[in-house]
């Protein structure tokens, strides 16, 4: 290891960017991550600024035989993102963002947050499918697959996904497209991190808001079963401009939540309109009309807003743990077991989000593209253990594992979403990919035969 820390220098000298090693004062902010729960010692964090900075640190973590992690967000439940005693290639000073009007295209670089996409889209009334915290990197969503509120109708990012500037394992720099690499243009739209950097994204972008209509009707665990039915039979014929999730939480103490309901157990019923207002209401109505809430909060609100709503709730330093399934509905039997396990979930910060996944989601062709999800209609789970930064996770990992445990054998499809498999699901990683994990295993021979890019939903090369 002394003749590796030696040849830091050789490192920062081949960097255009920085280079943090321990003895460096801003060490320990170097190497944080989203979670709280994780604390990593990497030998060296290279802040790259340029897709050449990090064709050079890769082939330097090479040649040192030192791990490999890839860091845009941080935000990696399971810490993937920082590893110990090896080197973190940070992409986050990568993080411009050029849009296209006209084209309806952007030019995304790999260090960039959704929020920043979202804020350059939308000042052309433009957006692609992305998560729901604004401060995740648009990476790690991209190239696992990306759902969110837009799912329903533009499909997942990476069904959005145009072209790919991609750093290889041997320190080449290459373009994958339709045209171009079009076996690497396949995996890395699903396939995750696992055959090499990507240092930009080229996306295709939709009209969207500015303003959208929210409609948030919150039940308390008394009505949570009725809720879940309600839930069942609004998304069975949704309108196509309307979106619908479930999130069991705590009531936050908002302003627009009576007091005496803080931080409540129980569940919200959100519709998202992106079409007409009338299409909106008739889902609130027909909600509400089925099923008076304790609270309600309809209203019009800016998209960039929508995508920052969970921001605060989830902010760095929270401590999570999560696992995550797909489930075929709000069957009887799921919503027994629903409504067990959000009774039993701690406050205040910890979570469970349903995503209906239908709409436009279903119309890409299972085999165009990696993703580990079959393309029926569904319902995304997951289960997140929080807890503010300090408190031990023992009690909320306990109940996630029980939780997921009672909801596994309602499972359908695969072995999950790869972006919402952490380390102790390695085991599942073969299964979520079915049929599509040999094609995988010999892309990630012919790109990675050494698997230097294996802190991810890891797809061993194929011999």
């Amino acid at each position: 290891m002394t003749q590796v820390i030696s040849r830091f220098e050789d490192l920062r000298s081949a960097l255009t960017g920085s280079v943090v090693t321990a003895d460096d004062p801003d060490y320990d902010e170097a190497r944080r991550e989203w979670n709280g729960d994780i604390d990593r010692r990497p030998s060296v964090v290279a802040y790259c600024v340029t897709a050449e900075d990090v064709a050079a640190a890769v082939v330097f973590a090479r040649d040192a035989s030192l791990e490999i992690s890839v860091r845009c967000g941080a935000h990696s439940v399971s810490g993937m993102s920082v590893g110990d005693a090896g080197i973190v290639v940070d992409l986050t000073r990568m993080n411009d963002v050029q849009v296209d009007p006209v084209a309806r295209r952007a030019v995304v670089g790999g260090g960039a947050l959704q929020r920043d996409l979202d804020a350059a889209t939308q000042a052309h009334g433009l957006a692609v499918p992305l998560g729901e915290i604004g401060h995740t990197g648009v990476g790690g969503i991209t190239t696992g697959g990306g759902m969110g509120w837009l799912t329903r109708q533009h499909g997942l990012t990476c069904d959005n996904l145009v072209a790919a500037q991609v750093v290889l394992a041997d320190g080449r720099i290459v373009r994958a497209d339709a045209d171009e690499n079009t076996d690497l243009f396949w995996a890395v739209r699903g396939g995750g991190g696992n055959f090499g950097i990507v240092t930009s994204f080229e996306l295709a972008l939709h009209e969207v808001g500015p303003l959208i209509q929210l409609g948030m009707l919150f039940y308390g665990m008394d009505r949570a079963a009725e809720a879940l039915r309600v839930s069942r039979e609004v998304i069975a014929d949704l309108p196509p401009d309307v979106s619908f999730e479930v999130v069991a939480m705590h009531a936050p103490p908002a302003p627009f939540v009576p007091e005496e309901h803080h931080l409540r157990r129980g569940l919200a019923l959100c519709a998202v309109g992106f079409g007409a207002e009338d299409a909106h209401r008739a889902v609130v109505d027909r909600v509400r009309g089925a099923l008076p809430p304790l609270f309600e909060l309809v209203t019009p609100m800016p998209y960039v807003e929508l995508q920052q709503m969970f921001d605060e709730a989830y902010g760095w330093g929270t401590r999570a743990y999560e696992k995550s399934l797909y489930l075929e509905g709000f069957t009887d039997d799921v919503i027994d077991v629903v409504v067990d396990g959000v009774g039993a979930m701690a406050p205040p910060t910890s979570a469970v989000f349903f995503y209906d996944l239908s709409g436009a989601y279903c119309d890409a062709e299972d085999a165009s593209t990696a993703f580990s999800g079959e393309r029926t209609p569904r319902l995304q789970v997951f289960i997140l253990g929080m807890t503010p930064d300090g408190v031990p996770l023992t009690t909320e990992r306990a109940w996630v594992r029980g939780f997921y445990d009672a909801l596994a054998p309602h499972g359908i499809g695969r072995g999950g979403y790869a972006n919402g498999l952490g380390v102790d699901d390695a085991h599942r990683v073969p299964a979520a990919y079915g049929t599509k994990y040999a094609r995988l295993a010999e892309i990630k021979a012919a790109y990675d035969p050494d698997n230097l890019f294996h802190r991810n939903a890891n797809i061993i090369p194929a011999p």
